[in-house]
């Protein structure tokens, strides 16, 4: 379960931000007992949050900045090594003292039976790993697995310190294996530490990216996959049936070809059901539909984080609210997923508490600043009412994260280009 992400100098993201998956006192219910406790009372964390903002404000680079710090963890080990003296880092270009800057990148996670609180994170230059660090904290109090500095090593070598017990790996081992460009996590699971191969385990199941406009094709194929693999997982292929049928699509079943594996839908017709050609008959609406399945109940099932980029845009407002209700009800999702999302879609903030489906402390906004950078804050921030309509507050600015344009001035702007012409 994710509890908190921190990063800094990752594309617009210039300074220091938080994404607090943490229940607040703005909560109105939807946040899980994680079974730790602060300062004497449990603490919860949110199924969902949702990531509101104006156009190139941000919104995108903060779930790249996530799938980064995953797919870092995954390859620094082999990928890496390909070009030892460039780490394919992104930091914020339109200020040149930050390419000097390193990149910064932190989650609090929570794993296990009972459970217990990590917190691992890094920051990379161009050529290097310049720190990095994995502290847990069973019973409440911090034990330092490991703290990475390069600053402190000697000449070409990191200063590493091992504090406690709390890890029992080959240590010195694992450090005489780890380039300077490497990091010590992902060392750790190549060579079987079973220890830090939970930790990289978590993360190599965690922050799928769901990008509506770029890869419907490969999700069409996942939830194929779970159609067809009807002998690993029957399951799944009622699942998706089902899914698809209560979407309001007007499908009534699938039909699956038992050589091609091809997919059709059927539908209700006057004289019985149809089978439509998925690619060619079917609409937009349901090819999106239909390729979110797949992700979505692979999520569902495995407990992992679902991460989507503008979740309104093939989605109809309605379908997308009923997405994020899934995540929040407890027995649709007793694994506890959690969903992560970006949208322009003010309806999710809901005109009345009743139809709302986020609560006050899952709303995020992010905002561009004049300099080009982006700045992340949480709607708590303005200290909303629990009977505030979220929706028109958002809408009229009373909260950020909306472009700076008057009504009108795009048209205002286009007549005068036609004016000028004309002269």
């Amino acid at each position: 379960m994710l509890l908190r992400f921190r990063v800094a100098n990752h594309r617009s993201i210039r300074d220091e931000y938080e994404l607090s998956l943490i229940g607040t006192e703005f909560n109105e219910g939807t946040a899980r007992e994680t079974g730790l406790t602060s300062k004497g009372r449990p603490v919860t964390a949110s199924p969902v949050a949702g990531i509101f903002g104006a156009n190139a404000s941000g919104k995108s680079n903060l779930l790249s900045a996530l799938r980064f710090m995953r797919t870092a963890i995954r390859d620094s080990v082999a990928e890496w090594a390909k070009t030892p003296t460039l780490i394919p880092r992104e930091p914020f270009k339109l200020d040149p003292e930050s390419r000097d800057q390193s990149s910064l990148f932190e989650v609090d996670l929570l794993l296990g039976t009972p459970p217990i609180r990590y917190t691992y994170g890094f920051e990379l230059s161009d050529e290097r790993v310049e720190a990095e660090w994995l502290h847990a904290y069973p019973h409440g109090k911090r034990n330092i697995w490991f703290d990475r500095d390069a600053a402190r090593g000697d000449a070409g070598s990191d200063e590493f310190v091992f504090r406690g017990t709390g890890f029992k790996g080959r240590r010195e081992d694992l450090v005489a294996f780890t380039r300077p460009n490497a990091l010590f996590l992902s060392v750790g699971a190549t060579f079987n530490d079973p220890q830090l191969r939970a930790i990289h385990a978590w993360f190599n199941d965690n922050f799928w990216l769901v990008s509506p406009a770029t890869d419907i094709a490969a999700r069409t194929r996942w939830t194929q996959r779970l159609l067809t693999d009807v002998k690993d997982s029957p399951q799944f292929a009622e699942d998706v049936t089902r899914l698809l049928a209560v979407a309001d699509l007007g499908l009534t079943g699938v039909d699956i070809d038992p050589e091609s594996d091809q997919v059709q839908l059927r539908h209700q017709a006057k004289d019985g059901d149809v089978a439509l050609d998925f690619l060619s008959e079917e609409s937009l609406g349901t090819h999106a539909w239909f390729a979110f399945l797949g992700p979505l109940l692979s999520v569902l099932k495995s407990g992992a984080v679902l991460l989507v980029d503008e979740l309104d845009s093939s989605l109809h407002p309605t379908l997308a609210a009923e997405v994020v209700r899934l995540f929040q009800d407890a027995d649709a999702n007793p694994e506890g997923a959690q969903l992560i999302f970006t949208t322009h879609d003010a309806t999710l903030l809901g005109n009345n508490v009743l139809e709302r489906p986020l609560d006050r402390d899952q709303v995020w906004l992010t905002a561009k600043q004049r300099s080009g950078e982006t700045e992340l804050y949480p709607l708590i921030d303005a200290k909303p009412r629990k009977e505030d309509n979220l929706e028109r507050g958002y809408l009229r600015g009373r909260y950020g994260g909306i472009p700076r344009i008057s009504i009108g001035k795009i048209s205002r702007e286009r007549s005068r280009q036609i004016a000028e012409g004309s002269e």
